[in-house]
């Protein structure tokens, strides 16, 4: 017997991939797999935490699963991996695109502009079990080894919990340049009237991007360097008067990436980086897919009164949104 909800997820995630992706990458292929098919086995992959060889072995005892992606017989791990290998970051970010269209066109649209936030949280790069290290260091008396991890970076929709943009690069890193590459992109799936950030991202010149490119408002807190130092502009506002009750709101991000973590992984596996940046962007691929296989539970509202806020020069119609985790 299948796992429960996994023959609905392998059912949007390959009508998903069948929207960004040919059928096959050249004239030349075997045809034995579309590209659509192994995509959606790799989103599989991520949203039950399986290995390459644990992927292979699913397959061949879930004869249902195998026929919701259309599947003759049995990938080899090294065909999944080789795969994966090829796959691009802009194939994912076409079906991570895909995924907000048909979360948006699924819910009801009560405001013309969305309330993001960025934020990016660490992805371990295995399933070595940190109480282990820890405890051989403990017991060896040897300092612990200095060891990379990956840095997920994400555009969040706060009001439905859902993946607009992302980016992958090796930690520890200050994302503060980043936060215009994010934005951009999440810009391109929708109109953005609010972007909230944490003090990592505190700059000018990330305020005057948010403000004047896209004309929304930013809300970032003035903390980088001391209390004493005299600051100008829009973060000279943010230390002088910072909106408390709308910065609030930025904390359902870390909702998501507790959500990201306990429902699907805290891993990027992977020997190397580039690999383990696929598997990060898969992540959120897998993520936005579970959302829209539980997009249902986005109409839940709060019983919570609207309430009206005025932004500066922008005046934007805040419903607060009940987020439970289904």
């Amino acid at each position: 017997m299948a796992e429960v909800g996994l023959l609905p997820f392998a059912r949007i995630a390959l009508q998903v991939s069948r929207a960004v992706l040919p059928r096959y990458r050249s004239r030349f292929s075997k045809r034995q797999f579309t590209q659509p098919q192994l995509l959606a086995i790799l989103c599989l992959m991520r949203y039950e935490d399986w290995t390459f060889r644990e992927a292979e072995v699913r397959l061949s005892e879930h004869r249902e699963l195998r026929q919701v992606l259309g599947l003759v017989s049995v990938p080899d791990f090294t065909t999944l991996y080789r795969f994966l290998q090829r796959l691009d970051d802009q194939s994912i970010d076409r079906a991570v695109g895909e995924t907000v269209r048909r979360l948006r066109g699924s819910l009801r649209q009560g405001r013309k502009r969305a309330r993001v936030a960025v934020d990016a949280t660490g992805l371990a790069q295995g399933a070595v079990s940190t109480f282990f290290v820890r405890r051989m260091h403990h017991h060896g008396q040897k300092p612990l080894p200095w060891r990379h991890w990956l840095k997920w970076v994400v555009a969040v929709d706060l009001d439905h919990q859902f993946v607009l943009s992302q980016l992958a690069r090796r930690g520890p890193w200050n994302d503060c340049a980043n936060l215009p590459t994010v934005v951009e992109a999440a810009s391109q799936q929708t109109r953005i009237g609010l972007v909230l950030a944490d003090a990592e991202f505190d700059s000018e010149r990330n305020h005057t991007y948010i403000r004047k490119r896209l004309g929304a408002q930013s809300v970032i807190p003035a903390k980088r360097g001391k209390k004493t130092w005299r600051v100008h502009g829009v973060r000279a506002q943010m230390r002088s008067a910072f909106p408390k009750r709308i910065y609030g709101r930025r904390a359902l991000i870390e909702s998501l990436f507790s959500s990201v973590k306990r429902k699907l992984s805290a891993r990027a596996p992977g020997r190397s980086l580039r690999t383990q940046m696929r598997q990060a962007l898969l992540l959120g691929l897998s993520f936005n897919l579970y959302r829209l296989k539980h997009r249902r539970l986005f109409l839940r509202m709060s019983t919570e009164p609207d309430a009206f806020y005025s932004i500066g020069s922008l005046f934007v119609h805040f419903r607060p949104v009940s987020v439970g985790k289904p």
